[in-house]
């Protein structure tokens, strides 16, 4: 029997993405709520599409999607990272063309932690000689 879902994690700054695909009609779920409702900027949602509109396969693949921790934005960008993830599962030929647009780089850039004896990570507190 042909496996049913195809399953992935994607992450980026402190946003965590469990993908699910399964074949489909390109209906994408975000926590219980359609991909429309749950991202209200266009921009995230063009960036969540990226991996299924460069490798041919829009409109494919339903995705049931449980994302946390993070901003909209580094759930969008945890959700790119996890579909690339998910299609290289379905097809391990899409390899060279999701490396080659860096969809399959973890972006590790995570906050920096706060210091003792600073006001932030590096920020120090204001300097007076008198």
């Amino acid at each position: 029997m042909e496996q049913q879902y195809f399953y992935a994690t994607g992450k980026r700054k402190s946003a965590i993405a469990r993908v699910r695909l399964k074949p489909g009609n390109g209906k994408i779920v975000v926590n219980g709520r359609p991909v429309d409702e749950y991202f209200g900027r266009q921009t995230s949602r063009m960036i969540i599409l990226q991996p299924f509109e460069l490798t041919q396969t829009a409109g494919r693949f339903d995705a049931s999607v449980t994302v946390r921790g993070g901003g909209l934005s580094g759930q969008a960008g945890a959700l790119k990272h996890g579909i690339s993830k998910a299609l290289l599962e379905i097809d391990p030929s899409y390899r060279s063309v999701l490396k080659s647009a860096g969809f399959l780089t973890r972006d590790a850039r995570v906050k920096e932690r706060k210091k003792y004896g600073k006001r932030g990570a590096r920020a120090s507190f204001q300097f007076s000689k008198r």
